[in-house]
């Protein structure tokens, strides 16, 4: 009988906090407890208050940990792709083994040198990501292990961001007493298996809406090729309401959530709702279809923003459509303003999962999922998953970010960063 394993993942998002605890078996996925909270202290993806990201953070821990009786120590962190470069690298070293057979250590080996590159003191390396292997002559190899050769190479992706950033809110997950089991980069994680096959394979741009920024993550040829992000999301579209309506932000956000439509031609004209005004007794009225004008007047800017954005990044085809995401997607009629600024296929995605089947809970349910994927591709067996009880504070490198007992865990996180991803696109 298989042994079922607890991830837990921390997506800390600029609208809410969300922790989700995971129960793997068997590569099945059983969500056992969900904390979501509204975020303090963090804009646009980018922590400005230390303590108010904090207490966020502990209230959704406290609230997943009610719902299991579980106490939470470990957890799946996902980076924002705020300030990410992408480059293009390259790895060689010669097979060590007597018998000439490739072996998880030189997989280690080659991908350690393929980050040997100079990397600038203020940026931090978050993932590597093998697009082949090469033994000897023969190249387009997914897994070189258990081959005979002489000359083992890689040719992968860096990942690096802010180091600020990454450090600000790895302070933040340490002062709220948590230990990080691995880092990863959002998007990479949610798209991994919000997408397709074809999609992934075709050319597809993974599109996830937030409260205050929206995230684009281009995938090609089975891998990821790119990422940008833009500083407008659906805090945005409750501001817009707030002013216009003259209405306390917090009855912003209920009415959009409540009577939010985004294509004006498909909003009801007919039912009327009451909105209190901000400095006065009286409340005014309005139809769905008033409210949906401002919203698809700031939907359809961002999407023309997304334009402007894939277009900036060269990308001027895009064969598997748009995938969209995240909590701003739950809005009647989004996805028919998507395609008529897109002009487009476009798709909304929602984690298959009781409990967190919204838009909003794909970043965490895919940064489970890809630990998952990792562990199972490794053979890390539950044992070596005990989480240690305190985290130094001198903030690893990745090739060290898996907080573990075991010794041989700190190659084994190395090469799961690379490798998980290489396994999830070529399975």
């Amino acid at each position: 009988m298989s042994q079922s394993t607890i991830y837990v993942s921390l997506d800390i998002g600029s609208s809410s906090v969300k922790v989700l605890i995971g129960e793997v078996d068997g590569g099945s996925l059983h969500v056992i407890g969900v904390g979501n909270v509204q975020s303090a202290g963090i804009r646009k993806g980018t922590i400005i208050d230390i303590d108010a990201t904090v207490q966020s953070i502990r209230k959704a821990v406290e609230q997943a940990e009610r719902m299991t009786g579980m106490q939470i120590r470990e957890v799946i962190l996902g980076i924002p792709a705020n300030g990410v470069l992408l480059q293009d690298v390259k790895g060689v070293v010669a097979v060590n083994s007597e018998n000439r057979e490739i072996t998880d250590d030189d997989l280690d080996r080659v991908m350690k040198s393929a980050q040997v590159m100079s990397v600038p003191p203020e940026r931090e390396i978050v993932n590597i990501i093998p697009k082949q292997f090469i033994v000897d002559d023969y190249d387009e190899i997914k897994d070189p292990r258990g081959m005979i050769g002489v000359r083992l190479e890689m040719d992968g992706t860096l990942i690096t961001t802010s180091k600020t950033l990454v450090h600000n809110i790895l302070r933040c997950v340490e002062r709220a007493g948590l230990v990080i089991r691995e880092i990863y980069l959002q998007p990479l994680a949610a798209g991994t298996f919000a997408l397709t096959d074809d999609e992934m394979n075709h050319g597809t741009a993974f599109i996830d809406i937030g409260g205050g920024s929206t995230t684009i993550a281009i995938f090609g040829d089975n891998r990821f090729v790119s990422t940008a992000v833009i500083p407008v999301g659906g805090d945005h579209i409750t501001k817009d309401l707030s002013i216009i309506l003259k209405t306390p932000t917090e009855h912003a956000r209920k009415i959009k959530h409540q009577y939010g439509h985004a294509f004006y031609d498909d909003a009801s004209d007919d039912e009327l709702f009451e909105v209190p005004v901000i400095g006065a007794d009286s409340k005014d009225q309005y139809s769905q279809r008033y409210i949906s004008e401002i919203i698809g007047v700031r939907l359809e800017e961002l999407f023309d923003l997304v334009l402007e954005e894939l277009y900036r990044m060269g990308i001027h085809d895009l064969p598997g459509g748009v995938v969209l995401t995240g909590g701003t997607t739950k809005l009647d009629g989004i996805l028919q303003l998507a395609r008529h600024v897109l002009k487009t296929r476009v798709r909304i995605h929602t984690p298959e999962y009781i409990g967190v089947r919204e838009p909003m809970y794909s970043t965490a349910v895919g940064l489970i999922r890809y630990a998952s994927m990792e562990d199972s591709y490794f053979g890390i067996t539950a044992e070596s998953q005990t989480a240690v009880a305190h985290s130094e504070m001198d903030y690893p490198s990745p090739a060290k970010k898996k907080v573990a007992a075991k010794p041989k865990e700190k190659k084994t996180s190395f090469m799961s960063k690379t490798k998980k991803f290489f396994d999830g696109f070529f399975e």
